[in-house]
C-alpha cells in the first residue's frame, strides 16, 4: 500500500527522478512595509512567480484570516518573507519589525518560514511598472505586489539552484 505524499518532503532534495524541478511546491511570497503586504505565489512547479494581491494591513488577526484564506486555497508549504537589509548588510529597525511580523505569522498559519535579501526589490518594481508605462507613484499596491513577486522568485530561484546541485554531487 503506498504512503500519501508528504508536502514537507517537496521542500528539501531528492533523488527520486531525474528532474528535481518536478517537485510540487507552493510557497507565499510577502513584502512587507507599515501600511501594504504585497502578496505573490507561485506555479506548482515552482518555476514562476505572480504577484497576487496587495493587503493593506488592519490588524494582525485581519491579515492572518486573509492570508489564511490563500494558504488553504493553493495549498501553500512555506511563507517566504523579504527581509529588508540595510544597504550595508545589517539588521535595522524596519528588518526587526518585519521579523517580528513574519514570524507571529508563520506560527498563526503555521507554516515554515523563510527569508529573502529584499534590499531595492522595491526598486526593481518601480523599474518594471515605468518600462511598462506605469506611474510608480499612482500605483503604490502595485509596486508592493510586484515586489513580493521579485522575493519570491528569488527564493525559488535559489531552491532550484540549490536542488540542482545536490543531483549534480549526488550522481556518480
Amino acid at each position: 500500500m503506498s504512503q500519501p505524499p508528504n508536502p514537507s518532503s517537496d521542500l528539501s532534495p531528492g533523488l527520486s527522478g531525474s528532474r528535481p524541478s518536478s517537485q510540487r511546491i507552493s510557497a507565499l511570497g510577502l513584502d512587507v512595509g507599515r501600511k501594504r503586504v504585497g502578496v505573490a505565489g507561485c506555479d506548482g512547479t515552482g518555476l514562476i512567480a505572480t504577484g497576487l494581491l496587495t493587503l493593506e494591513r488592519r490588524s494582525f488577526q485581519e491579515d492572518v484570516d486573509r492570508l489564511r484564506q490563500l494558504v488553504e486555497a493553493r495549498q501553500v508549504q512555506i511563507l517566504v518573507v523579504g527581509l529588508p537589509y540595510t544597504l550595508n548588510g545589517e539588521l535595522g529597525f524596519q528588518a526587526k519589525q518585519v521579523q517580528k511580523f513574519a514570524t507571529r505569522m508563520a506560527k498563526a498559519l503555521g507554516l515554515p518560514l523563510e527569508y529573502v535579501d529584499e534590499r531595492l526589490t522595491s526598486v526593481q518594481a518601480e523599474q518594471l511598472m515605468q518600462a511598462a508605462g506605469q506611474s510608480p507613484s499612482q500605483h503604490k499596491a502595485l509596486i508592493d505586489r510586484k515586489a513580493a513577486a521579485i522575493i519570491l522568485q528569488q527564493w525559488l530561484d535559489d531552491r532550484r539552484n540549490r536542488i540542482a546541485r545536490s543531483t549534480a554531487s549526488a550522481l556518480p
